[in-house]
């Protein structure tokens, strides 16, 4: 299992396990994170599961897709530095511990 935490734009921390492969979108609904919406539910076809990766946190990741890149213009205040769509996030053993900070707003 994979443990993640998604801190929401109120303070609020949650810490989750997930199966590794699964994407951190499904993750974040699965376990009812306030915030990812996750309308398209999962083709990276909206961008209401956008959340910001921390800097040190992105080399773990894959480099953004020119789908992801272009769904992100969608995003609420997007960084384009760390937002990521996290149903473009695939979890593995080498994200136990990803910390991700939730939106204000998904747009």
């Amino acid at each position: 299992m994979v443990k993640v935490t998604f801190k929401t734009h109120d303070g609020n921390e949650y810490i989750i396990e997930a199966k590794s492969g699964a994407s951190l979108m499904e993750a974040a609904r699965d376990n009812s994170i306030p915030g990812i919406e996750a309308d398209c539910g999962g083709a990276c076809a909206c961008a209401t599961c956008h959340v910001y990766v921390p800097e040190d946190w992105l080399s773990q990741l894959p480099s953004k897709a020119d789908m992801e890149k272009d769904m992100l213009d969608f995003a609420w205040e997007p960084d384009s530095t760390t937002s990521r769509l996290s149903c473009q996030i695939k979890l593995s053993d080498s994200l136990c511990g990803l910390v991700v900070q939730v939106p204000s707003n998904q747009g």
